[in-house]
């Protein structure tokens, strides 16, 4: 509450100011107490700029060439291994020779590339078991990227396809070609007919959009990796994982929903990432990598969106959780909960679809005014307003003496008793005599009623000034009610014309309530009728504004003029001779020191005897509620 305290005095609307928090978090003393989003988009940015400057991407490519690599040392150490074996049988040995020689020379002629090799290899018969594994475990592995790049989804289920289960995925391949380019060229495919058939492999996708949507989300992870290594590496890369598919069927339908989906792209460039690192990755790793830099992008627009709105609704809590941490997922949460936390402290309260405050919360907020203002004060230097003058009436105190002729019999009855006490002992009955009587002192306490006059034309906010005019008319609110219950405020805003504010909605007054014009002539007259209706006491305005009138009442109708008129200064000062004519002293706080301003003041405290100030706004509460306390201590004595 006393954070939401300054928002909502800057917003005017509790909704806004919630969602001013959520943007911004909450902060005390300087340190962030709960971050918002900005903080927890800083976070992330942080978290992906490190996972940038950690890995090596090119390295990906270096671990196919080594797989590679050791793929042929093994079929080079396997054949050694056969032609010892038979190096004992003269006609099987020559004949294994031959053999051992050509295949010697096509693993030297194999390629240095890794996609040459790769392709070479593909057709290559090999003697060695375990390089025949090696050999398989690496093109199913470049199969899988292939089939990634599109249905990673499915990644699961296109392990090992053959048979039946291939042919079915073949024949899934061809319908969503159709399905594409029958989209593509502004048809009405049938999307309900493919997901009854093949939705098993697109689980939660429910339109053409949506399944476009996966599709190009899924190849962008790879273009994304390709446009991330450097040009030497990309292009054998690419050669490597276009040409691995032996089926020439998959490989044509593949390289088809390829080309449509292109069709479908959005404008702009494939987004690269500037590794920098030196820890190396395997072309799996790499892959993932892509994944995660993707769903950072994806919660990063996510946080933008949700910073637009002030709301985290949308945001994946568990994402959070996996990509920035337990302490931004507990913020996450702890802001969603901002209203409900109100609501259930009694702070707030919804009428319909608008949260408002209570009057509970109101008062919270006026507290805080108040605290802010006094906050560097010493606790010595005001207090309750009260005259120093014991006689008849006002209201009792605490501090009793004894009682003289003449005195209000405000029985101290308690002390009365003691004395008798103490001066005949606790023996027996008690006999009262005239010393003993003590009565209450009564104080003699002051009344007053002041109209708190608020400059709400356009100049105010774009200075910076009303949020901090508002603050003290809370806080000087809070104050009087507190301490001085007797007195009475009215607060008036002015600009093109005034009207009465109650306390209990200023903090609603919002910069949409801003207009041009500084009629103080209308304040001053609605001031001095509010003030009329008291007789007894004294009688105040505190004007508070940045600027000369530029504005008055005539034939009924405003007048506006700026530079301001002598007509409208005329005007004005009239309506401040009859405020002096009343008894009611003018005091001003100027928060701008223009040459008209203090022109116009200096003619007014001339007419009024009132004062005038130069307060800025940061200093404009210390000002005002001390003097109101020294002033009405002044006037009593």
């Amino acid at each position: 509450m006393e954070a939401l305290a300054d928002e909502l005095l800057t917003e005017g609307n509790l909704d806004q100011a919630l969602q001013r928090i959520t943007r911004w978090g909450l902060r005390a003393g300087g340190a962030a107490e709960l971050p918002g989003i900005q903080q927890l988009l800083q976070d992330l940015r942080n978290r992906r700029q490190a996972e940038l400057e950690r890995y090596d991407l090119n390295s990906a490519l270096d671990d196919v060439r080594a797989r590679v690599d050791r793929i042929v040392r093994t079929e080079r150490a396997g054949i050694e291994q056969r032609r010892r074996e038979l190096g004992t049988d003269p006609g099987l040995g020559e004949m294994f020779e031959s053999i051992a020689q050509r295949k010697r020379q096509f693993l030297d002629d194999v390629g240095a590339d890794p996609a040459t090799a790769v392709t070479n290899l593909a057709d290559y018969e090999f003697l060695d078991d375990q390089a025949r594994e090696q050999f398989g475990a690496l093109e199913q592995m470049l199969e899988r990227h292939v089939l990634d790049r599109h249905f990673r989804s499915m990644e699961a289920s296109l392990r090992g396809l053959a048979g039946e289960e291939l042919e079915n995925f073949k024949s899934m391949l061809h319908d969503l070609n159709d399905l594409l380019r029958d989209e593509a060229e502004g048809g009405a495919p049938d999307f309900e007919a493919f997901r009854q058939q093949h939705g098993r492999h697109f689980p939660g996708v429910s339109s053409v959009d949506g399944l476009i949507e996966k599709l190009r989300q899924q190849a962008t992870q790879t273009e994304a990796l390709m446009a991330s290594m450097s040009a030497e590496m990309r292009r054998p890369l690419e050669d490597m994982m276009n040409s691995v598919l032996s089926d020439h069927v998959l490989r044509d339908e593949l390289a088809a929903i390829t080309e449509v989906l292109e069709r479908f792209a959005r404008p702009g460039k494939v987004r690269e990432y500037p590794f920098s690192g030196r820890e190396t990755v395997s072309l799996d790793e790499a892959l993932h990598l892509m994944r995660h830099m993707h769903a950072i992008d994806r919660l990063e627009d996510g946080l933008l969106a949700a910073h637009e709105s002030g709301t985290l609704r949308a945001i994946d809590d568990h994402e959070v959780l996996r990509l920035i941490g337990p302490e931004a997922h507990r913020a996450v949460s702890r802001l969603r909960d901002l209203a409900g936390v109100l609501e259930s402290s009694g702070y707030a309260a919804r009428n319909g679809e608008q949260l408002e405050l209570t009057a509970r919360g109101i008062r919270k907020i006026g507290q805080k005014a108040l605290q802010d203002v006094f906050s560097h004060l010493k606790g010595d230097a005001f207090g309750g307003h009260h005259v120093a003058e014991i006689g008849f009436g006002g209201e009792q105190s605490d501090v009793s003496r004894p009682y003289e002729f003449g005195d209000a019999f405000l029985l101290d009855l308690h002390a009365t008793m003691m004395n008798a006490v103490e001066r005949s002992g606790a023996r027996g009955a008690l006999s009262l005599q005239l010393a003993d009587f003590e009565v209450f002192e009564t104080e003699r306490l002051t009344q007053a009623s002041t109209v708190l006059m608020l400059d709400m034309s356009r100049s105010m906010p774009l200075r910076g000034c009303f949020v901090a005019a508002k603050k003290v008319a809370l806080a000087l609110h809070n104050l009087i009610r507190a301490q001085f219950p007797r007195d009475e405020l009215y607060i008036v805003g002015f600009s093109d014309y005034a009207r009465q504010l109650q306390p209990e909605t200023l903090h609603q007054v919002s910069w949409g309530d801003y207009v041009y014009g500084t009629n103080m002539q209308h304040g001053l007259m609605l001031a001095r009728r509010l003030l009329g209706r008291h007789h007894t006491g004294s009688r105040q305005i505190i004007l508070i504004t940045d600027g000369e009138p530029t504005a008055h009442f005539e034939g009924g109708r405003v007048q506006f003029a700026y530079p301001p008129t002598f007509r409208t200064f005329q005007e004005t000062l009239r309506e401040v001779k009859r405020c002096t004519q009343d008894g009611i002293v003018i005091n001003t706080f100027m928060l701008d020191r223009s040459h008209y301003l203090t022109d116009f003041v200096a003619q007014m405290t001339r007419v009024n005897h009132g004062r005038a100030f130069f307060a800025t706004p940061e200093r404009l509460g210390d000002y005002i509620l001390v003097d109101y306390v020294r002033s009405r201590t002044s006037r009593a004595s």
